[in-house]
């Protein structure tokens, strides 16, 4: 597994200020021995900026942070704590300032515009230093053969699927191929009430959905946008196919309605009200789906692939990714915070309190057995091929905004599919040559 990760990722202000209080990086104050002047009498606090805390139990994250200090006298943890798109904010204006937090939670997406502008210090290094042991990690996002970012916690995107409103609809099982599924949406979308088949977030402020619910077709199939690390849109059958595919399904009515306007939290809230027969979601969002409507029967499943396919599936996935600013003051102090998150015991406790899989390969946490729907990722996961050609592009968020532009308009039947892959493919060939 640990090989399969590598290839597939090593290849690859003022507002936000107010968020955290204070942007700049680590702090240190005396020690309660009171006039001291000794280097050694000094304490450590780091900041660590991440969206994890909120979308974990309470106290989950605070509480490995404890006993991290316990087990590091000297050192505190000063948690910044906000939602994803407001902890990009804070990291991407911390990133430009220079005032990064000591430890900062990454997206894959991120990385490659933070290593160009110099905001990341390099893992490698901080490895070497620490003698830290390379081989329990599951994958390491590296650029120019030095480690950047390493991810803690893997979340896949299976295909999301409710089973009560399956069966109102009179579908008998969960699609495996892409015609079941266009027959599937259609059944569902034809119970009213505002029920749709499917849901396509594609707002461009947000532009993840062309990554999660556009690509992950094309990569279910064993296709690919890209061709020798290059952008490969013009010509491409595999992604033409994928689009065509979706562009039926839009025209039908089969997706639910706003998708150019639609955020992913706004998918999410589609499927957990029961709107939404089927959407493509990671499996970080089983617990909020669970908490927010007990009653709701669902399962997870691989995501359909072209009709005929015997392949692997590729699966996208994202990671709870973990760096240290190169600002910090105190990166030897801020790399045992990323070493403790990422050994194998705290791995596996932080992974079963995410429901995530873990980054380091020989964790194993408790849900995995325990949980029929956690269960049921896992084997996909297991069978198939986690998947994410954006992570490490460069400017991977402007490469998904101008791909949903060109997409959009073929959807609104404004273009066609080849002129709409021509202007995506001039878009990215014009990122690529920075």
């Amino acid at each position: 597994m640990r090989k399969k990760f590598l290839a597939g990722i090593a290849v690859m202000a003022a507002a936000t200020l107010a968020m955290t209080g204070c942007a700049s990086g680590s702090t240190t104050a005396p020690t309660s021995a009171a006039g001291s002047s000794s280097a050694a009498a000094e304490e450590v606090t780091l900041e660590f900026a991440q969206w994890w805390e909120p979308e974990l139990p309470a106290n989950a994250l605070r509480g490995l942070m404890d006993q991290f200090e316990k087990a590091n006298p000297g050192i505190k943890v000063k948690l910044i704590s906000g939602p994803y798109a407001s902890t990009k904010e804070q990291v991407v204006a911390g990133a430009a300032a220079g005032t990064m937090s000591d430890v900062v939670g990454l997206d894959g997406a991120w990385v490659n515009d933070f290593v160009k502008q110099g905001s990341l210090a390099n893992l490698s290094e901080l490895m070497k230093a620490a003698s830290f042991d390379e081989k329990q990690l599951a994958a390491q996002v590296q650029l120019n053969g030095s480690t950047w970012m390493i991810p803690v916690a893997n979340f896949v995107y299976p295909m999301f699927v409710n089973d009560d409103l399956l069966k109102k609809a009179g579908v008998s099982a969960v699609p495996t191929n892409r015609t079941e599924f266009t027959a599937a949406a259609a059944a569902l979308t034809k119970l009213g009430n505002n029920t749709a088949g499917w849901v396509l977030p594609l707002d461009s402020s947000a532009p993840n959905g062309i990554q999660n619910d556009v690509m992950s077709w094309v990569w279910s199939s064993g296709g690919s946008m890209l061709k020798d690390g290059k952008p490969y849109l013009t010509g491409n059958a595999d992604v033409k196919s994928a689009m065509e595919f979706i562009k039926g399904m839009y025209d039908a009515g089969s997706i639910a309605k706003g998708s150019f306007t639609m955020k992913e939290q706004d998918k999410v809230n589609e499927f957990t009200n029961g709107r939404v027969g089927m959407m493509i979601d990671s499996l970080a969002h089983v617990n909020l789906i669970r908490e927010q409507n007990k009653d709701l029967k669902f399962q997870v499943a691989a995501i359909p692939s072209a009709d005929g396919y015997s392949g692997k599936r590729g699966m996208p996935y994202a990671s709870w990714g973990i760096g240290v600013a190169a600002n910090s003051k105190h990166q030897a102090e801020a790399f045992k915070l990323v070493a403790f998150l990422l050994g194998k015991d705290v791995n596996a406790t932080l992974c079963n309190a995410a429901h995530a899989f873990p980054g380091n390969a020989q964790a194993v946490p408790d849900f995995v057995n325990s949980d029929p729907i956690f269960k049921q990722a896992f084997d996909i996961y297991q069978a198939g091929t986690p998947t994410n050609e954006f992570t490490g592009l460069p400017v991977a968020e402007d490469l998904m905004r101008s791909f949903d532009e060109q997409f959009q308009k073929y959807l609104a039947g404004k273009q066609s599919a080849d002129d709409a892959l021509a202007a995506a493919q001039k878009a990215w060939d014009a990122a690529f040559a920075g």
